[in-house]
């Protein structure tokens, strides 16, 4: 409807122009008064008129005193007859100019019947237009099974060497790039290409970069797509698009297909949901078929990419569907050192500048965050019209990537300030005492995000694994801030709640799901299963009873009480680190590590 609204208030406008043009023709300054052929011919003999233009018939006169008149005469009848007919005098007439003008007769005609034509001329254009505009909307309706897949041109060229970490998958994929340089070669011995190779990992680990990586060293077409793009509200629109895009890739193999976010259309069937006629599950469906119906050695292979590989349909990851599985971990402080060298190609650094500390300080980033954290950086350093990065801007970025910008506008009372400083104490200071917990790094009562303030905690070195202490000291040192405002000020803010929310929820996964608790042994409890074609809504099964839910209940609590009981202990022992603590945030706002050891010298 859009467009055809702006041809409306197009043609309108058009008309409107046009209509002001014509009359502004037509209007004249000074309209010449009409007179009598009697009359004229008395202004003549009289001696009054300097020149006569005769056009066609009408007498366009010229009085002696530059009035202007206007006669009309018969078509027919020239103007030496009507001169000579009303006795005109000859003396007279010879000091007038006279002037005959002929119109030609193609252009008369043309000034008579376009205020006639006009109108209808503008009403066909506008069924015209309108018309045109219908076809357009028949074509796009019946172009709604081709798909829209993009190739990557050759000035977007990636290679391995763009792609930092994940060394296991870039190994994984550079046999795919020796199947679609030389195929030959492993047909000889018959091998078969792989026909589908599934990229699993947390978002931002790079799966997209490095399945167009693998297009770049194949120096093949590459063509990419989500997979929420063969969705559409037409059943069948999506098998439809499905057909397209194979037979487009069959054209131009060996190539290589990316479905990104696979999950959209191939989640798990038959969840009762939608009928028969489901349009996801056509188009997992026609994908299945897909896969299994083309040559396997013609050289055309689908990359897939998704972060939820629980949710995808079994007939999908079946031998002969997605031969590969490629699992793309989070990197190590290595893998994050390479990384950060990659993005840092174009960016101009200080001398102090290390990355291997940025890498150290940056646990669980994966390549998205650490390539935000140098962009972050740059804009940093020329907010502060620096011309090169230093190690301040670096270490900012982290703490901006993490937590969110500083809001320093965000001001406190007096008393809020006093309550947040000792919050933050509590968990710095629980955090140093206890043992199994990470170094603090930095303590501060600066608003970042959401909170008010902050006390990061990073590893020594890479975990993988975790004890049961360490889920016990990280709980305790949780409630350090709730613990240090119940010994201090006699009572609770709210500013403990998502203290207490991580701690819940800590306590809760390391009974339920990592069979860590005395009292109900070795084992797990329920299971949670997405509900397909829901977004996010999680049902967990129960398969314990209810008598079992209280034990539960119980051992969760007691939990909790006994890291909230440490915490306590830690706070009530150590009042005068605590005060000291608070001192200097209260002063500076931001304890650093070492200034923060110092105090405790």
């Amino acid at each position: 409807m859009k467009p055809i609204l702006r041809n409306i208030i197009l043609f309108l406008i058009i008309l409107l122009t046009i209509g002001g043009v014509l009359s502004m023709v037509n209007l004249e300054s000074e309209k010449p008064a009409e007179v009598g052929v009697v009359e004229f011919i008395g202004m003549l003999n009289s001696g009054e008129i300097k020149s006569v233009e005769a056009v066609n018939s009408q007498l366009n006169i010229k009085k002696t005193d530059g009035k202007k008149l206007v006669v009309f005469k018969e078509a027919n009848e020239t103007l030496g007859d009507l001169l000579k007919n009303y006795g005109a005098d000859a003396e007279k007439l010879k000091t007038v100019a006279v002037t005959v003008k002929h119109e030609k007769g193609l252009g008369a005609w043309l000034w008579d019947i376009i205020p006639f034509v006009l109108p209808f001329l503008f009403v066909g254009l506008f069924i015209y237009f309108m018309m045109r505009q219908m076809q357009g909307a028949n074509i796009r309706a019946m172009s709604f099974g081709q798909v829209n897949a993009r190739e990557a041109t050759k000035g977007e060229k990636i290679t391995f060497k763009d792609v930092a970490g994940v060394k296991e998958a870039k190994e994984e994929l550079k046999e795919v790039v020796e199947f679609l340089k030389s195929p030959k070669k492993f047909v000889a011995l018959g091998a078969k290409i792989p026909k589908g190779v599934l990229l699993m990992g947390a978002p931002g680990t790079g799966k997209t970069l490095l399945a167009r990586a693998v297009a770049g060293e194949a120096n093949v077409p590459f063509f990419h797509i989500s997979g929420s793009e063969f969705v559409e509200m037409f059943v069948g629109v999506g098998a439809a698009r499905v057909r397209d895009l194979f037979n487009k890739a069959k054209k131009n193999t060996p190539c290589i297909v990316f479905i990104d976010e696979i999950d959209a259309v191939g989640r798990q069937r038959g969840a009762g949901l939608g009928g028969g006629h489901d349009e996801r599950e056509q188009t997992l469906n026609q994908i299945l078929v897909e896969m299994d119906g083309f040559d396997p050695n013609a050289g055309l292979i689908v990359i897939a990419a998704t972060n939820r590989p629980d949710v995808l349909d079994p007939a999908l990851l079946r031998p002969g569907r997605f031969d590969r599985r490629v699992i793309l971990d989070e990197p190590d402080i290595n893998d994050r050192e390479e990384i950060m060298k990659i993005h840092a190609r174009n960016k101009p650094f200080s001398k102090d500048v290390s990355l291997r500390k940025v890498a150290e300080r940056t646990p669980g980033f994966t390549g998205a965050d650490l390539a935000n954290l140098m962009n972050e950086a740059a804009i940093l350093a020329a907010r502060r019209n620096k011309k090169n990065i230093g190690m301040d801007e670096l270490m900012e970025s982290i703490e901006k990537v993490m937590l969110g910008p500083e809001r320093r506008s965000h001001l406190l009372s007096e008393e809020e300030r006093k309550v947040t400083a000792y919050h933050e104490a509590g968990h710095a200071l629980v955090a140093r005492e206890t043992p199994h917990v990470d170094k603090v790094q930095k303590v501060s009562i600066v608003a970042r995000g959401r909170a008010a303030g902050y006390t990061l905690k990073l590893p020594i070195e890479e975990k993988r694994l975790r004890a049961k202490s360490e889920f016990l000291a990280d709980i305790a040192v949780a409630l350090g801030g709730f613990a240090a405002e119940k010994e201090i000020f006699g009572e609770n803010t709210t500013g403990a709640s998502n203290d207490l929310k991580v701690a819940t929820r800590m306590a809760r996964d390391l009974v339920m799901q990592y069979g860590m608790s005395e009292a109900l042994g070795p084992r797990t409890f329920g299971e949670r299963n997405e509900l397909i074609f829901l977004g996010r809504e999680i049902a967990e099964e129960k398969d314990y009873s209810e008598k079992i839910a209280e034990k539960i209940d119980e051992e969760v609590s007691k939990i909790i009480n006994n890291a909230l009981r440490q915490a306590q202990n830690v706070v009530r022992r150590n009042k005068e680190q605590l005060e000291k603590i608070v001192k200097v945030l209260l002063d500076k706002e931001t304890i650093e590590q070492e200034e923060f050891e110092a105090l405790f010298k």
